[in-house]
């Protein structure tokens, strides 16, 4: 059907803020950018109402599927303050296909949520990417979304963003199993601070007068808000690689709520792990968080991954093996702790050096 433009003199969508035609180049701008993460299993392409996914074309039997939703949080402030908007799309679908893959799942597609004032094609279009990017880098089908431009909602330049993935395990596979004491923990290193605490971030970076845009105080190259926004860590064909292998009994993505938050939630009742805050080497931004800030250490260990993304808990026997898998797909791997049999629910307890993390 075709629609005449407006006849007359009456108020239109674009008088009230909202650009049609801009949400549809973006449309036809991440088309090639979503065709390139498509995977087996992906039925047709954008466009339609809903995205399709056939379990049996990609090779499932008994499958259980496993969803998660997140964001990438405050850290989007750094991002649109300083117009770095390629890589927090890799932090939006790092985010929630880290947490699938820990259930033992591997991540199917993935659909995201955009929301903004008033839509700039330019930076929508890089944060895409980075979605896109992150898709690819996880075996994972960017299959659709939604733009949504409000204005009045968001100030100028604004966005949020939401992620949406479902993978699947067979039944057989579902994770964590057999967690028991003896086993050991593994902690896979972190690329920095990931995508949780960056209101304590940003509230470090104000209250010394630290300058953004300014040489990084802590790392070579870069200024301080290029190192920040270094993209959350992808684990998931890490873990995949260990799980088809039979090695992984458990594990859990370190976000907020950190160690102390999130290792809990991999083990049954009856268990603890014990862990040596001192086993593993510290990227440099989290000694300068607590040392600009005065965190406490328990307050860092409370807030953020503090160099540990990712944690496996695997046999002892088990442990070279899990640890050449491991580093041979690129982790940096640290033994970091053990589980002990203890009363009442799952914790962790952390010992922690004299001086960490500074």
């Amino acid at each position: 059907m075709t629609i005449a433009a407006n006849p007359g003199n009456g108020v239109t969508y674009a008088d009230a803020g909202v650009d049609i035609e801009a949400g549809d180049a973006l449309v036809d701008a991440i088309k090639p950018l979503a065709k390139a993460t498509n995977r087996t299993g992906v039925m047709g392409g954008l466009g339609g109402f809903g995205a399709l996914f056939d379990l049996k074309a990609a090779g499932f039997r008994d499958p259980v599927l496993i969803s998660s939703t997140d964001g990438v949080g405050t850290k989007l402030k750094i991002a649109i303050d300083h117009g770095l908007h390629d890589t927090v799309g890799i932090d939006l679908v790092a985010m929630c296909v880290n947490d699938l893959v820990v259930q033992g799942a591997e991540p199917l597609f993935f659909l995201d949520y955009f929301a903004t004032g008033a839509l700039d094609v330019a930076s929508a279009k890089r944060v895409i990417a980075g979605i896109a990017e992150g898709c690819r880098l996880s075996g994972c089908a960017l299959v659709g979304g939604e733009t949504a431009e409000m204005p009045g909602m968001y100030q100028a330049g604004d966005y949020d963003l939401a992620g949406f993935t479902v993978g699947a395990a067979e039944r057989e596979n579902l994770l964590p199993r057999d967690v028991a004491p003896g086993d050991v923990v593994l902690g896979l290193a972190s690329s920095g601070v990931h995508s949780n605490g960056f209101s304590l971030v940003r509230r470090v970076v104000d209250v010394i007068g630290a300058d953004m845009n300014g040489p990084c105080p802590f790392a070579d190259g870069g200024t301080l808000a290029e190192v920040l926004m270094a993209p959350t860590k992808l684990y998931v064909l890490s873990l995949l690689a260990l799980h088809k292998k039979g090695l992984l009994k458990a594990a859990a993505h370190i976000t907020g709520g950190g160690l102390p938050g999130n290792l809990p939630r991999a083990l049954p009742e009856g268990t603890l792990a014990r862990i040596d805050a001192g086993a593993w080497a510290l990227p440099p931004v989290f000694p300068w968080l607590a040392k600009a800030g005065g965190v406490a250490p328990e307050e860092m260990l409370r807030v953020f991954n503090c160099g540990i993304g990712m944690t496996v808990i695997v046999a002892a026997d088990k442990v070279a093996e899990a640890r050449a898998i491991l580093e041979a797909e690129g982790e940096q791997v640290f033994e970091i702790g053990a589980i002990e049999a203890a009363d009442g629910e799952a914790r962790t307890e952390i010992a922690i050096p004299a001086g960490w993390p500074v």
